[in-house]
């Protein structure tokens, strides 16, 4: 079979008797139009590697092949998908690895990119799970990703390129712009999937900043926004209190040392801030 010759996603999934498992998270995204837009947010597909988590029939699968991926490595926890896969990979002449796994439980080394390949990853999320994947990668050291194309939520991918003062400002935000630019590309409605979703979708693009610019303590940056944004409604001087515990100093003297109001709210102080206090938190600890 040819890739020209492949049967439409909905006559795969008949086929297959594909039914999406609700229990994973599946909402299945038909429109071809709308994959091939997704594949092309990935840049130079020629010559990369693309990581594809969650392919399910393989719309996405078959686009960025397309593309010109010089391989996609699919990381499927349903087997269910791996016949339908299986005549993608004929299709496009064996450049489609087939993953049997968790993604959540699955590192850098098992996927096979070797040293210094473009890897992008391009995935369609499971609604269960995207948020813990994403900031897995977001966090990995050394980053060995060059470009990530992210279908979450509409609300969770608000609240990864929210800006300072913005409703969905929060956690998410500052992890993403201490490690990466992100931009907001499209929504997808939920009727664009079978079956539908309770709420809408949309794409996010992720580009790792480099080595010299990315923040490197994670573990202090989400120690000082789990106690920030923990507690909204109250003033830094005291949501900071639970995270200034762990140190030799109290909350307002971790604010002064960066400048900042103990009067402020964590919704209106900027992602460098929240930096800049990490680094103070881990400073006072040692």
């Amino acid at each position: 079979m040819t890739a020209q010759a492949l049967p439409p996603l909905r006559e795969v999934i008949a086929a297959h008797g594909l039914a999406a498992d609700k229990r994973l998270g599946q909402h299945f995204l038909l429109d071809l139009n709308l994959t091939a837009k997704i594949a092309r947010l990935c840049g130079d597909l020629p010559g990369s590697v693309a990581i594809e988590v969650g392919p399910g029939p393989g719309g996405l699968t078959r686009a960025l092949l397309a593309e010109g991926a010089s391989r996609v490595v699919a990381i499927e926890k349903d087997p269910r998908f791996a016949p339908a896969l299986a005549e993608i990979n004929d299709a496009f002449d064996g450049r489609l690895s087939i993953i049997e796994a968790d993604a959540l439980k699955i590192g850098r080394e098992a996927l096979g990119i070797e040293a210094g390949a473009r890897a992008v990853i391009a995935a369609n999320l499971p609604y269960n799970v995207g948020t813990a994947l994403y900031t897995g990668w977001l966090e990995a050291e050394p980053v060995w990703w060059s470009r990530a194309v992210l279908m979450f939520q509409k609300e969770v991918a608000e609240r990864i390129v929210a800006r300072t003062g913005e409703n969905a400002y929060g956690r998410l935000a500052i992890l993403t712009a201490a490690r990466a630019k992100a931009r907001y590309a499209f929504t997808l409605p939920a009727r664009a999937f079978t079956p539908p979703p309770k709420v809408d979708s949309a794409v996010v693009v992720i580009d790792p900043l480099p080595d010299a610019q990315r923040f490197g303590d994670v573990e202090a940056l989400s120690a000082i926004t789990a106690s920030a944004f923990g507690q909204r409604r109250k003033t830094l001087r005291k949501s900071l209190a639970q995270a200034a515990s762990q140190t030799r100093a109290s909350a307002e003297e971790l604010l002064a040392s960066c400048g900042i109001d103990p009067g402020a709210r964590a919704e209106t102080i900027a992602p460098d801030g929240f930096m800049a206090l990490a680094k103070a938190w881990r400073a006072a600890r040692s």
